[in-house]
């Protein structure tokens, strides 16, 4: 497969974060419905919606080969080591400021994605993918 340019990546990857975003986030509500505490939730979707960001995104956005896979796997789980604590700790630091509303889990974890997900577009393309 090609590699593509910014603009095809772009959408690419937004395409994919839209889908991963529902697997974190149904993931989420999931466990927030099993009673799981809401920390812990948040880091499970994170994981859930993570892996399969990657494997979507390694394939379809960057076409990376599979010779490179074990430093690209270790760039990844760096970046998102990284990127898990911005944004479980973005989710916590608004759920402890925002007024309780039937609307602040849900904004609390599209803000906490959105800033995630701006770091990690920036981070694959030209860390761990490397574009052309």
């Amino acid at each position: 497969m090609r590699k593509l340019g910014l603009a095809g990546q772009l959408a690419r990857f937004v395409l994919i974060g839209g889908f991963c975003a529902l697997v974190d986030f149904g993931v989420y509500q999931l466990l927030l419905h099993l009673d799981v505490w809401v920390h812990l939730a948040k880091a499970l979707s994170f994981i859930a919606g993570t892996t399969t960001a990657y494997f979507l995104n390694r394939r379809f956005t960057f076409a990376a080969g599979r010779r490179e896979g074990a430093a690209q796997a270790g760039s990844f789980a760096l970046l998102y080591t990284v990127t898990f604590f911005v944004n479980v700790g973005t989710n916590a630091l608004l759920l402890a400021l925002l007024p309780p509303s039937s609307w602040e889990i849900a904004l609390a974890w599209a803000v906490a994605q959105a800033t995630a997900t701006t770091i990690n577009f920036v981070m694959l393309r030209t860390v761990v993918f490397r574009a052309a």
